[in-house]
This record gives structure tokens, C-alpha cells and sequence, in this order.
């Protein structure tokens, strides 16, 4: 398997890096090295994650890493990572 992430979720964790970082920036950098490895145990396990029946036909999946909510899909041998945000979001 392979991980990908789309330009949507590297802008999600743009976004949340400032946010994060007009509090505490070492704390935001932190929360970001955090989120980017918290994927990497789909390469072991890609089918962890709650599937998301209202995408079907595509097997889209959610996991969560810490506060966050991580939602990913898998494509033959290639997970790609969607989109993430904080769970208190309004979503």
C-alpha cells in the first residue's frame, strides 16, 4: 500500500497550524507532526478505519487521531488522505 495526501487535507493541516500556532506555535508544529503520522498505521491495517456508506461506491473510511477526525480512501494499493479537522468543528 501506498499513502497519498490530496491538496485538500495538506490545506486542512495548513489551516490548522495557524490556528494552532498564534497560541503556541512549538505546540502547533507538534499537533501537525502528529496528524501527518497518525495515517501511517493504515498502511498496516487500510480497512481500520468506520466505513462511510453514503460515498459508496467509493470506500471512503474515517479514523480518528486524538481530537481529529482523519477521513481516507482507498483505491486499489494507494490510500489517499481526504480531509481531517478537529471534531468540535461544525461539520
Amino acid at each position: 500500500m501506498e499513502l497519498k495526501w490530496t491538496s485538500r487535507a495538506l490545506s486542512d493541516l495548513a489551516r490548522l497550524y495557524e490556528f494552532l500556532a498564534s497560541a503556541n506555535q512549538p505546540g502547533a508544529a507538534r499537533a501537525v507532526q502528529s496528524l501527518t503520522k497518525a495515517p501511517t498505521i493504515l498502511l498496516i491495517n487500510p480497512r481500520i478505519g468506520e466505513q462511510l456508506f453514503e460515498f459508496v461506491p467509493r470506500e471512503i473510511r474515517r479514523i480518528q487521531a486524538g481530537n481529529h477526525e482523519v477521513r481516507y480512501e482507498i483505491q486499489e494499493s494507494t490510500i489517499y488522505v481526504l480531509r481531517l479537522w478537529r471534531t468540535r468543528e461544525r461539520r
